[in-house]
């Protein structure tokens, strides 16, 4: 019952300890993660600048996995070389062990300010405030956790079984390093680890080679997340994380044969005995860092071989990224690129469903059902991705914009549906039957076929810029697409009980393509009506008010 007890207050510390890292790496996101961000995208210019924008974002994430997931995703936008991203790992490995050698100089004590500190911090109406209190909180649970810690393995002193597990992990260090590193990667947390390991020496039950050894593997089991997280990304993010995986490894490697002397050393240097995990655990990746630095660029070129790139799936979203949705102006940004990317695809469909439309070329309709799917797929992403930014808590403005954002996707991909179901296999019909259209009756659906990608590209630009004058000019546009399609249909009919041969041939294509070009256009001028709206120029009827 007593060792349940134990097992116990041993997991709950643990938990508490891993929650408080949540807390902190959330915490800072909402405060400072836009420029975070950005420091640790501007900051890579030179390897002594990786290395300390590496070092300052994991101190203040307090994870290292959320930097090597973060610096990844940069490079894989090539807004950092991958041999300066090894470089920015390598200092977050070291800030991971400062931040574990602080969090165990026995400052505990303050546990409670901290906490209280947070709480105030959090109450106040500012959303960076809540987030430093959020922080705040976390540290306070994390030195809180060690107490417990501490408390926790204190039965262990005098515990037979726990002597017999040590004194078998004492004689085989692979088995040992192997055990740590399970423990760290269960816990995506190299941190946690060390700081588990810092309390089990803490009772004097380990030697000082075996708790080299154990500080090995949890280095090394702290490199897995990262690797496990980037295997669904890109060729260039895996290339990263893999990278720091393989320099973990090859130091343990190097390593563990010498763990038994590096003990011996740092028993005869003036240390506690006590701190000897987060010395070690400081020492091992400050070495790691100056031995593995001056190797980055042929490790890079190496994990090109090792991880080639691979065929890219054109449905897949090229600007969402889920670390952008800590800051919602940056993430309502990236959503506005990758909705842009959909209008250039539906005008890729249009100027084919044009151009074979004029030539008579089915070969032009091939691309069609592709790109429809792919604006299906990528409309769907911007949807899911903006959901999530959407619980974050927005304010108005930004809760305004996203919605802007998901409307013009939607209206995107129904004109995506129009083209496939509708233009497709009208053109088809007029192609494969041969069908002629009157002359008057071509030229008049080629005009409007030309104004309706010319107004997309007019669209495209009022989504983006949000130019008032430009939305005005946008209606005054549906007016005339309106004109255009009655007369045109006026036009068509007139010819008919003239009996045109050419007219009663293609009597429901000419009518059919009329509306869906309409419809086209409905969907295509609607990105004005917000801007419209919001300067109460947009009335919900289009009804005349009678005159009393």
């Amino acid at each position: 019952m007593e060792s349940t007890i134990v097992m116990i207050n041993l997991f709950g510390a643990v938990a508490l300890l891993l929650f408080g890292l949540a807390q902190v790496k959330d915490g800072v996101s909402r405060a400072f993660g836009a420029r975070l961000r950005t420091g640790l995208a501007t900051g890579t210019r030179s390897g002594l600048r990786s290395f300390l924008s590496g070092f300052v974002a994991t101190v203040a994430l307090q994870s290292s996995t959320a930097t090597a997931l973060m610096v990844a995703s940069f490079v894989e936008r090539e807004l950092v070389k991958p041999r300066m991203a090894q470089i920015v790992l390598l200092g977050a490995n070291v800030g991971t062990a400062v931040t574990a050698w602080i969090v165990a100089t026995g400052i505990e004590w303050l546990s409670p300010l901290v906490i209280l500190a947070g709480i105030v911090l959090y109450r106040s109406g500012s959303t960076s405030r809540q987030g430093g209190g959020t922080a705040l909180i976390g540290i306070g649970l994390m030195l809180l956790s060690l107490h417990l810690l501490s408390g926790a393995t204190e039965p262990m002193r005098q515990s037979p079984a726990l002597a017999a597990f040590i004194g078998l992990l004492d004689n085989a260090w692979p088995v040992a390093l192997a055990f740590s590193a399970g423990i760290a990667f269960i816990s995506s947390s190299s941190l946690a680890a060390v700081v588990l390991i810092l309390s089990l020496a803490s009772t004097g039950i380990l030697s000082a080679g075996l708790v080299i050894v154990l500080v090995l593997g949890a280095n090394l089991g702290g490199a897995i997340p990262p690797v496990v997280a980037s295997l669904s990304g890109p060729a260039s993010a895996k290339r990263v994380t893999l990278g720091n995986l393989i320099i973990r490894a090859a130091g343990c490697v190097i390593a563990l044969p010498l763990a038994g002397y590096a003990g011996e050393l740092l028993e005869m240097l003036p240390l506690d005995p006590a701190k000897l995990p987060v010395d070690a655990h400081l020492g091992f990746n400050l070495v790691l860092a100056a031995l593995a630095w001056p190797f980055s660029r042929l490790l890079s070129r190496l994990m090109l071989y090792l991880v080639p790139e691979e065929a890219q799936t054109d449905n897949a979203p090229k600007y969402l990224d889920e670390h952008e949705l800590s800051a919602p102006v940056v993430a309502l940004a990236s959503a506005t690129r990758e909705v842009l990317g959909v209008g250039d695809l539906i005008e890729r469909m249009l100027m084919r469903a044009s151009e074979a439309f004029e030539q008579n070329d089915l070969t032009k309709l091939k691309e069609l059902p592709g790109l429809e799917k792919r604006v299906d797929s990528l409309q769907q992403e911007v949807k899911i991705y903006l959901s999530k930014l959407g619980r974050e808590g927005l304010s108005e403005e930004n809760a305004r914009h996203s919605i802007v954002i998901i409307d013009y996707a939607i209206n995107l991909e129904h004109i995506g549906d129009i083209i496939e179901k509708g233009l497709l296999p009208q053109i088809t019909k007029k192609a494969s039957l041969g069908l002629r259209f009157s002359e008057d009756g071509y030229r008049e659906l080629k005009k409007l076929f030309h104004l309706t990608i010319d107004n997309l590209r007019i669209a495209q630009t009022i989504f983006v810029t949000r130019d008032f004058n430009l939305a005005k000019q946008m209606m005054e546009v549906k007016v005339e697409v309106r004109r255009m399609e009655k007369q045109s249909a006026e036009r068509h009919l007139e010819r008919l009980r003239e009996g045109h041969a050419d007219s009663l041939q293609t009597s429901s294509l000419h009518l059919d393509m009329l509306r869906d070009l309409k419809r086209i256009n409905a969907h295509i001028i609607s990105v004005a009506h917000p801007i419209l709206d919001e300067s109460g120029l947009l009335i919900e009827s289009r009804l005349r008010t009678p005159a009393e």
